[in-house]
């Protein structure tokens, strides 16, 4: 949990594979799962969010298929919530406009 801007992003580069300013963001925790940092790209640089836990750990989420976590379960996570069950209950989508043009040249 010492590295900074430069050392996260390059474990990001090195070890992930993945583009750094790519507008994702990394989730690094230590060990005992009592420090938690994340790093993301803004317009015009890194931020780091960095917290560190008084007392109990973080409870990791289940990584999804595609080896990420949902926006959800991150601020759950960071916010000391352990879901036991998760269940997403459907949502409307509006369909995009590329799908509108789509069906309507048919």
């Amino acid at each position: 949990m010492r590295k900074g801007f430069q050392g996260l992003s390059g474990l990001v580069t090195g070890k992930m594979e993945k583009d750094p300013i790519s507008g994702d963001v990394f989730i690094f925790i230590n060990r005992r799962a009592t420090h938690i940092k994340l790093l993301h790209w803004e317009s015009g640089g890194f931020v780091i969010y960095y917290k560190r836990l008084e007392k109990g750990t973080f409870s990791l989420p289940k990584v999804l298929e595609s080896g990420t976590v949902s926006w959800s379960q991150l601020v759950m996570m960071i916010e000391g919530i352990k879901a036991e069950k998760l269940r997403h209950l459907s949502r409307y989508n509006p369909p995009s406009p590329i799908d509108f043009i789509d069906k309507n040249t048919k």
